[in-house]
């Protein structure tokens, strides 16, 4: 099958979708894929053409204010206008957060189908991951296990979906990690963060005038 991956991340290749596009893709090897990157991405006619003709279309993407990146935002509207997606194409999403919540992805993996709805395609499934910050420092674990147990998973039965091109309810997962211990890892970031900018401590906690 002809599968198209597009990372609608700002970041590219240095983002969390990347990661969970990576993971993706190890279980999808058998077929043709082809990835894009929506902060990149022109509409030549190749492009348009490679995705018209894709069996499956895939989104990854970040959590922004509830909803899709700009960026992804401008891209899909594209689409629409020119009538790159065919109906017969199955749609399919990732979305992560740095909530640990992954329920907050609800209204993204929303967005994406009402959209799928209005192109006229065919929706497959839709999945939530929070804690998506965590992901760069869990690369020495294996997927599926650890603290990678429910996302291997999720994905494992995922692919599976993309594969047989079956539609399925939407699946959000948190991490295997302590919600403490992640409050407490972001508190540290922020004060890592706040020093490499010359900010002290109190300075991140002063509230504006």
């Amino acid at each position: 099958m002809k599968i198209s991956i597009i990372n609608g991340s700002p970041k590219a290749i240095k983002s969390n979708s990347e990661i969970l596009g990576n993971y993706l893709s190890s279980l999808l090897k058998e077929n043709e894929i082809k990835k894009y990157y929506s902060i990149y991405a022109r509409l030549d006619d190749k492009i348009k053409n490679e995705i018209h003709n894709s069996d499956i279309l895939i989104f990854l993407f970040p959590l922004h204010v509830d909803g899709i990146p700009s960026n992804l935002l401008k891209l899909l509207i594209k689409f629409e206008e020119e009538k790159v997606v065919k109906s017969e194409t199955k749609i399919y999403c990732i979305v992560n957060n740095g909530f640990y919540e992954s329920k907050q992805n609800r209204l993204a993996i929303l967005q994406i189908k009402n959209w799928c709805e209005k192109v006229k395609a065919r929706w497959g499934q839709g999945i939530g991951v929070g804690a998506g910050e965590l992901l760069p420092y869990l690369k020495k674990y294996k997927l599926g296990q650890g603290p990678l147990k429910n996302l291997g998973n999720v994905l494992d039965e995922f692919s599976s979906n993309i594969l047989t091109l079956k539609s399925d309810e939407d699946i959000y997962i948190n991490p295997n990690w302590l919600k403490s211990l992640y409050f407490f890892q972001g508190s540290i970031s922020w004060i890592l963060k706040g020093r490499k900018n010359n900010l002290r401590v109190r300075e991140l906690f002063r509230k504006s005038n």
